[in-house]
């Protein structure tokens, strides 16, 4: 079947309804992609610096439409979880450090999801959000360990599909100015812009998106012969979709926003005297299902991980995978109960995601290098690879910066010290790569 399947797409022949069929991986972790902390930093954007960052946005498409493909290649090459990988080529301690920055960036963004998700839900409905948790956390718990992966992905591509026609809609009755909107391409850094690049960037290239994508195509018993099916699942769902989703977005906001500090929730009431109710309605129908698509695919990431490291099964077929899963997705109900500002809470998400993303690319970079695969990576793929690192090491070092500035507390006092381990993890990795690949 999978030869089959990537036999004609390579050959050119089969219909598209058949690969439209077929894909679905890389769909998951669009929907990630398309969260609400994405959408937080593409309002402010906009709101703040008009249509000078557009070029920021469609630059973040391709910046995580290259981390999925590098993510892919090692995942077809190895055809194993990315942690197995890790503990048999670099050894045990690696692949730990590697289970614990996903564990931690991902089980925080769970919580801060789920309570976006849950308001959402309940400016739509006018019921308690708390409620709202409940009901997702059931919903979640009740698909993903009844149908596994297959749940994750019908979901994934009904929401993001949902996401994108809600902005695409919301352009058509939102006055957008296309002329002044094409000057935003070229690329240019505002004074005060830097931190709201940094969140656009980090939302596209990301550790939870980098690390499950073995797992998800491995769900799909994808192998090496399904390379150009992959490589398309990867154009169309975050080239395209995820691309047109957040440009759509960024043009909403910087047509009508003005404010700033403007919320998500809040960008979507104000857009309704402003510009008519069927805007802020679908701007909210957007925002809600962004939240939920990237709840579901979020939710399955931490229980691959761990699963994998502990040598379970990482599908439902596996009882102590099912059982992980589905206690991971009810324990999140817990972020309902949360309450306070989300916009606030996803910064700090998306900034933890930040600090873990370099050492899972590095990670990546480093095994596509070495006899872990049988065809060392590409100038071009590596060019690209090194140039997401830096960048993404760039945004982790502006935002330690931000925190050391602004006093060390509790909090960001243990943000700090994740982030110096993984930083000094990162520097050991790129001294044992030279040690071990280019100096013997």
């Amino acid at each position: 079947m999978s030869n089959q399947r990537s036999g004609r797409l390579s050959t050119g022949g089969g219909t598209v309804r058949e690969y439209l069929g077929e894909m679905g991986p890389s769909w998951v972790a669009g929907a990630i992609a398309a969260g609400p902390a994405t959408m937080a930093s593409l309002i402010a954007a906009g709101a703040s610096f008009n249509y000078t960052l557009l070029w920021v946005v469609v630059l973040s498409a391709a910046a995580g439409a290259v981390a999925q493909f590098l993510a892919m290649r090692l995942g077809l090459l190895t055809e194993r979880g990315i942690v197995g990988v890790v503990e048999a080529h670099l050894g045990e301690v690696w692949a730990v450090i590697l289970v614990v920055d996903v564990v931690v960036v991902a089980g925080a963004a769970q919580f801060v999801i789920m309570n976006t998700a849950a308001s959402v839900s309940a400016s739509l409905t006018g019921v308690d959000p708390r409620i709202w948790g409940l009901i997702w956390g059931v919903v979640l718990a009740a698909g993903l360990a009844g149908r596994g992966y297959r749940f994750i992905e019908l979901l994934s591509k009904a929401l993001v599909t949902l996401v994108v026609l809600a902005f695409v809609a919301s352009l058509w009755v939102v006055p957008v100015d296309y002329g002044a909107a094409a000057t935003g391409l070229v690329p240019s850094l505002p004074t005060g812009s830097g931190l709201v690049a940094a969140g656009i960037l980090g939302g596209a290239v990301h550790i939870t998106l980098i690390t499950m994508q073995s797992y998800t195509m491995r769900a799909r018993d994808w192998t090496f012969r399904d390379y150009n099916l992959a490589t398309l699942d990867i154009g169309i769902s975050m080239l395209a979709a995820f691309g047109v989703y957040s440009v759509a977005v960024f043009l909403v906001a910087a047509s009508v926003l003005s404010d700033p500090e403007l919320t998500a929730i809040g960008a979507a009431e104000t857009l309704g005297p402003l510009v008519g109710d069927s805007a802020g309605t679908l701007f909210l129908l957007g925002l809600g299902a962004a939240a939920v698509s990237t709840l579901g695919g979020n939710t399955a990431v931490p229980p691959f991980l761990v699963a994998d490291k502990l040598g379970w099964g990482t599908s439902v077929s596996d009882t102590r995978y099912r059982l992980l899963l589905a206690g991971f997705a009810l324990g999140s109900v817990a972020g309902a109960f949360i309450g306070g500002e989300v916009i606030s809470q996803l910064v700090l998400v998306l900034a933890l995601g930040t600090l873990g993303t370099p050492f899972a690319i590095a990670i990546v970079l480093y095994l596509l290098n070495s006899d872990a695969v049988s065809e060392p990576s590409s100038t071009l793929a590596n060019v690209g690879g090194l140039s997401l690192l830096v960048v993404s090491g760039t945004l982790a070092v502006n935002f330690l910066r931000e925190q050391i500035g602004s006093g060390i507390d509790v909090l960001s006092g243990a943000v700090l010290a994740f982030a110096l381990v993984l930083g000094v993890a990162t520097v050991i990795l790129g001294i044992n790569y030279v040690r071990e690949e280019v100096l013997v």
